[in-house]
């Protein structure tokens, strides 16, 4: 079967790994009842990751004509005459709005259906969130007729409780058995001790029971060896004891010799300055160090180094895309922590925002969808740096921040479990009464019962 690259525009690319086979079409029926077989339109749609009633249905509704897909013979039908490059022309189309990733064109997407009933296509490649066209009347077919969703993150929390559950219940099965050894081991030290304190008469004949008691008694020690932890002195005096048995006077000598010299070249305390008393007495002052020009935080220029961490990635987020931005602060984290990075990401995203906080954050939603993508921790990350946000901004920023959460959490950038997990450790470590925490409760006891209620 003849292969083709997915995409008009990597056509001419020989080593592009994403390939669909070339569309295949017959025609049958003559008259009023003609119509066009797509003959291999179940290959095409897995190659393309869509159910194949997808593409026949948006056959349809572009070119006005009835079409069908049957389920149990895989049968493709659009009714009409028509011809294969018309065809291909429509699915190059159908390709650009359902299949590619609107940031980097990469084919590799999923299609999420949003709890606002709206079609999103999330790349596996960048993690770059693409808005489809709700316009498009293939839409409420696909709304209808949702694709098999992976496992969900309801899955994935029983995955983890069971995951959990299981580790204590081994962890638990660990100590019983360490604690039958210890009463094992107690019980043999306490057999020995009897053993050798009575000897019995017989022992003296039989040669062969006393090798077996011998042998025993070899495995208690064994056994009480290797509850022992053995550790070597290494201090300065041990250390000289031991060269001096092992070697030889000469060589001894030339030890000593060495670790004499490298005590020479420890570093002298600071020097003290001898000032004279206005009572004709010397008085010793020790002379301040040096500070390094970067102490507490600051370069030699004394700029903060959060500041220099928000200006480069501001500087970077002039010039790159969304699939890049991950990749650029994976490379800061190298230098920096990933709070450090995570805190200079959402101030130099929202830095100088007053009103309008929710807006800003929707509006650049698929930077921090990119930056949480794939990465564990990340979302407590965010949630953290975004309360350290609010913190030291206005209180019209604070207002919003439960708009925020419930922004992020509709467009999937933020779990659940990660949201509770956040405002349970915020609460007891910071101030209760605090504002944020007043405003986010609502959204928090709203998480809760939804849950509660789904369970």
């Amino acid at each position: 079967m003849a292969m083709q690259n997915i995409g008009a525009g990597n056509s001419d690319d020989a080593f592009y790994r994403y390939k669909m086979p070339r569309m295949l079409t017959k025609i049958e029926g003559r008259g009023n009842g003609i119509k066009t077989n797509v003959v291999n339109m179940v290959d095409i749609a897995k190659a393309l990751a869509r159910p194949p009633s997808y593409t026949t249905k948006y056959f349809g509704c572009e070119l006005g004509a009835q079409s069908k897909f049957d389920e149990k013979t895989g049968v493709a039908l659009v009714n009409g005459a028509h011809d294969t490059a018309k065809l291909a022309g429509l699915l190059e189309n159908f390709i650009k709005k359902f299949v590619q990733c609107y940031g980097c064109g990469n084919p590799e997407t999923d299609v999420n259906i949003t709890k606002t009933q709206m079609i999103q296509l999330k790349c596996a490649a960048c993690g770059f969130v693409s808005d489809v066209d709700m316009r498009d009347k293939l839409t409420t077919f696909i709304i209808k007729n949702p694709p098999e969703q992976k496992k969900g993150g309801k899955d994935k929390k029983a995955m983890r409780r069971a995951e959990k559950e299981r580790l204590k219940e081994g962890e638990a099965a660990d100590e019983e058995l360490k604690k039958l050894k210890l009463k094992k081991k107690d019980a043999s030290k306490a057999s020995s001790s009897k053993k050798k304190t009575v000897l019995p008469v017989e022992d003296h004949h039989s040669p062969s029971g006393s090798q077996a008691d011998d042998n025993e008694a070899d495995e208690e020690e064994e056994d009480d060896d290797d509850d022992v932890q053995w550790a070597t002195d290494t201090s300065l005096e041990a250390a000289q004891k031991r060269i001096q048995e092992q070697l030889s006077a000469v060589t001894a000598d030339m030890v000593m010799l060495t670790t004499a010299e490298a005590e020479k070249e420890k570093p002298k305390p600071p020097a003290k300055k001898v000032v004279a008393a206005t009572n004709g007495s010397a008085a010793a002052i020790n002379e301040p160090e040096a500070k390094s020009p970067t102490e507490n935080g600051k370069s030699a220029n004394g700029v903060d180094a959060h500041e220099q961490l928000v200006e480069k990635i501001q500087g970077n987020l002039k010039g790159c895309s969304v699939g890049q931005l991950k990749s650029f602060l994976g490379s800061l984290n190298g230098g920096s922590s990933p709070q450090d990075v995570m805190n200079a990401l959402i101030d130099a995203l929202f830095g100088g925002v007053d009103k309008g906080f929710s807006k800003e954050v929707t509006k650049k939603k698929n930077y921090l969808a990119a930056a949480t993508h794939d990465i564990e921790g990340s979302q407590i990350l965010l949630l953290r740096a975004i309360g350290a946000f609010c913190e030291k901004s206005g209180p019209e920023v604070v207002k919003e921040v439960a708009l925020v959460l419930k922004t992020l959490y509709d467009e999937d950038v933020l779990e659940e479990e990660y949201i509770v997990q956040w405002f349970n450790e915020g609460v007891p470590s910071g101030n209760k009464n605090s504002q944020i925490w007043k405003n986010v409760k609502p959204f928090i006891v709203w998480l809760q019962s939804a849950e509660s209620e789904s369970e």
